[in-house]
């Protein structure tokens, strides 16, 4: 796998698997990629495959037209016939949206709802986009599942934060208006008419005689 560091945004880190990587290691990162994948590869043509890791909360609709180009232009780079094309064609989707089944060919992928799926036309390659990138490439071996169980246990555990603060506030909200109510029984239980003094009660008494 070769990772790669896009100056567009620096949060976002762009992967990418080609004909040179195991078969078995394209399918984990199918298999056990992440929520914030987005997935990229030439139309129609044989090309690596991309994907790019946004920041938690991100959604492909999130991406701005550099990111997407530095990832088509990386992807169109990667590509034997593609590289020597213009006006080429690169599709892209969310990682979710991805299908594998068994019957396809090795580096072969369908996709879920292809109305998820977007595409970006790629005039031709653009060096300087190319090498920037290229000048961030390291090579990196990489436990996907055991990647993917850790970032899914830091999920849970913001999860469970989460509910245990909704938890702590409805407590209090439960009992700030348990003590409203509270605090208006005893305004009506002390009324100026239900208050009547001992010294004029209305009725004198005198000493016994």
């Amino acid at each position: 796998m070769y990772q790669f560091e896009s100056a567009v945004l620096q949060q976002a880190s762009i992967r990418g698997y080609g004909a040179g990587c195991l078969s078995e290691t394209r399918l984990c990162c199918c298999r056990w990629g992440w929520p914030e994948d987005v997935w990229f590869h030439v139309d129609k043509v044989s090309s690596a495959h991309v994907y790019v890791r946004l920041p938690e909360g991100q959604t492909i609709d999130d991406m701005s037209e550099a990111l997407v180009e530095d990832c088509a232009q990386l992807v169109k780079a990667n590509s034997i016939q593609g590289n020597k094309m213009s006006n080429i064609d690169v599709v892209y989707t969310p990682w979710e949206n991805l299908k594998k089944t068994g019957d396809m060919a090795v580096g072969q992928i369908g996709f879920k709802d292809d109305k998820k799926v977007k595409k970006v036309r790629v005039a031709k390659r653009v060096n300087e986009i190319v090498n920037r990138l290229n000048k961030t490439e390291r090579k990196e071996d990489i436990d996907y599942r055991a990647e993917r169980e850790e970032r899914d246990a830091k999920e849970r555990q913001k999860t469970r934060h989460k509910q245990r603060e909704e938890k702590e506030r409805e407590q209090a909200e439960l009992e700030e208006k348990e003590r409203q109510r509270r605090i208006r029984s005893y305004e009506g239980v002390f009324t100026e008419d239900r208050m009547h003094s001992n010294y004029d009660g209305g009725n004198d008494s005198d000493d016994f005689m």
